[in-house]
């Protein structure tokens, strides 16, 4: 199960995400971000209580990176330990900001 908060203000959205990001949740995110993303230049995940992350979910983020490299900046903070592995191995850590 992932909760989702979206905070948009003008052109700066923050996505807080609780819970796991994957198969089964990750087509609800990509909806909701892809609703929201036109126009921003500012896009943020807080991922403090992100529990999991799968490849769907990373396809998500990779797709959001994608649309944001165009038109503004896009990262990831309060990465904790599980998350920050899983995209450190999988290199996601070299192409997405983390702080």
């Amino acid at each position: 199960m992932l909760n989702v908060k979206k905070v948009v203000d003008n052109d700066k959205a923050v996505f807080t995400l609780e819970g796991r990001l994957d198969t089964v949740t990750a087509p609800d995110l990509e909806a909701e971000v892809n609703e929201s993303i036109s126009g921003l230049t500012d896009l943020v995940f807080d991922c403090a209580d992100l529990e999991y992350i799968s490849s769907a979910g990373l396809r998500v983020l990779l797709s959001a990176q994608k649309v944001m490299m165009k038109q503004g900046e896009m990262k990831l903070i309060n990465v904790n330990e599980i998350v920050m592995e899983i995209l450190d191995v999988t290199g996601f850590s070299d192409i997405i900001t983390v702080e």
